[in-house]
């Protein structure tokens, strides 16, 4: 006799039927062998008086596993367990083997590869330095919430919902080509714009089309973990040349390119990353000459080139381009928000043909009513009015952040205030430990990165990206003050800093940022 009663636990509080719960119960006694094949159940009045349940209740989840397959009716026999099932063979364990979890972990082998082990992090502190992110607050909510209700009352409602074009929705296109041409000097049609789920689904569509296992990929040292990953998983090898206060040394690369075949160059010649220099314009032109003479793909990477503070910026590489060398990539989640997850690949018409057919294979196609919100706010001029007025704020906060960080940490920290973006690439005193002071950090309140990403084999640069942009003037100073209380503790900021002029104060010159960095 099977003990039913003792073997059955249902949950009457439960949101799921009882019915399905005494099905799933009894489905997986027989899957583990308990109910073996041919056994014969008790009649349904039978177990509902074992379980105290109505009869109904047994009939409905008998009914349930018979539709499965589990059970099988014999007319004026009963119900029972199919003979033809097979019958689970009990495994014995070999020493020191842990028993099976199948909810964390599988019984096949899958790869896991070193250069995707890095966390996600989600800040859940009040106060942060982040990477440079933007001021969600400042984000044009209630015009993009306009823009969505609009969407409804645009064309014809049936299409809507269907399935649409994988290259984006064409208002956006549109709207974004003639954006990048007037702001950037790019030379595009619609035809040249892939919308994409951030920049990183651009870099990562580019590196499928791209590149082959034992390709080389050269960037700058450092480079974002996120392209280089993309990079590594395609099974390239990267190697990386000198970065200085000019940006990615291009006489490097012109001698990698003599020793061997360059497939592709990934830059961020804007503002680098995680430095911040910008690539200077004889090298842009190098740059480009080398990609023609060597026949090397670049990826520009266009992640914050709406943020900057002197004058007119640094136009792309893509705006000289004029061989079809440079696959330009960029986002708007740092326009508007990172929920928002918009990127951009500008392109010659043939690439973003293949690369629309390869985001087919791993997304069918994008968000067509967030792409043509944001198409509107394009269109209406929303987005210019954001900018202009998030470019104000953030430069204000640029100013008030640098000010903090030369009053209040002189001798622990060294940088030069950028000409743009929303990061103050920060180099702490070799003395102080980085990692345990971010640990610290954040059990006070205040997150930021610990830098280690940023280090390079066998060299450890001590630095770090703080993030002005995301926090107000008084929220800067709040975390300013908590490094400043925590260095203190450790003896790593002088005494009476509070004293020193800013003239005293260490920053680092852009021609002096090779050495810093080595």
């Amino acid at each position: 006799m099977i003990p039913f009663k003792t073997l059955i636990t249902l949950d009457r509080s439960s949101a799921q039927p009882v019915f399905l719960q005494l099905a799933e119960q009894l489905g997986r006694m027989v899957r583990e062998g308990v109910l073996e094949p041919g056994w014969k159940l008790p009649g349904t009045r039978r177990l509902a008086q074992l379980l105290d349940l109505h009869r109904r209740t047994v009939v409905a989840a008998y009914d349930e596993l018979l539709a499965q397959g589990w059970l099988e009716a014999r007319p004026g026999s009963g119900t029972y367990i199919p003979d033809h099932l097979p019958q689970p063979l009990p495994q014995a364990l070999t020493p020191g083997e842990a028993p099976p979890d199948p909810g964390r972990r599988p019984g096949y082998l899958f790869s896991r590869p070193d250069h995707i082990q890095m966390p996600v992090l989600s800040p859940d502190t009040p106060l942060r330095l982040d990477d440079g992110f933007p001021d969600i607050r400042l984000a044009p909510m209630d015009e993009l919430a306009r823009a969505y209700r609009s969407y409804f009352r645009w064309g014809k409602p049936q299409r809507h919902f269907g399935y649409a074009d994988t290259r984006g929705h064409p208002l956006l296109q549109a709207e974004l080509s003639a954006y990048l041409n007037e702001t950037r000097a790019l030379r595009t049609t619609p035809e040249n714009i892939l919308i994409t789920r951030g920049s990183i689904m651009g870099i990562h569509l580019s590196s499928l089309l791209l590149l082959r296992p034992g390709d080389t990929v050269v960037v700058g040292e450092t480079n974002w973990a996120g392209a280089d990953m993309n990079f590594r998983q395609a099974g390239a090898v990267v190697q990386t040349v000198p970065v200085d206060g000019f940006g990615l040394d291009v006489d490097a690369l012109a001698d990698w390119c003599r020793r061997r075949p360059v497939r592709l160059v990934y830059l961020t010649p804007h503002h680098h990353y995680p430095t911040t220099v910008t690539l200077r314009a004889d090298r842009r032109l190098q740059l480009l000459q080398l990609s023609r003479e060597y026949g090397f793909a670049v990826i520009e990477d266009d992640y914050d080139f709406d943020f900057h503070y002197l004058g007119r910026p640094i136009l792309p590489l893509a705006s000289a381009d004029r061989h079809g060398m440079v696959i330009h990539v960029g986002s708007l989640s740092k326009s508007i928000a990172p929920a928002f997850r918009i990127g951009y690949v500008a392109a010659p018409v043939e690439v973003i043909d293949e690369l629309a057919r390869l985001r087919r294979i791993i997304d069918r196609q994008g968000d067509p009513m967030l792409e043509f919100a944001v198409g509107q706010l394009f269109r209406n001029g929303d987005i210019r009015r954001h900018l202009k007025k998030s470019l104000k704020t953030y430069q204000t906060r640029r100013d008030h952040f640098c000010r903090l960080l030369t009053s209040e940490l002189a001798g622990a920290v060294e940088f030069t205030r950028p000409d743009g973006g929303l990061a103050v690439w920060t180099r702490f005193d070799p003395a102080i430990d980085l990692p345990l002071l971010a640990r610290q950090a954040r059990q006070e309140g205040l997150f930021f990165s610990d830098g280690t990403q940023h280090d390079l084999p066998g060299r450890r640069l001590n630095g770090t990206r703080l993030g002005f942009a995301s926090s107000t003037e008084e929220e800067l100073e709040k975390s300013v003050a908590i490094l400043h209380r925590l260095l203190g503790r450790t003896g790593a900021v002088p005494a009476g800093i509070r004293a020193k002029k800013t003239s005293e104060i260490k920053e680092i010159n852009p021609v002096q940022l090779k050495t810093a960095v080595d």
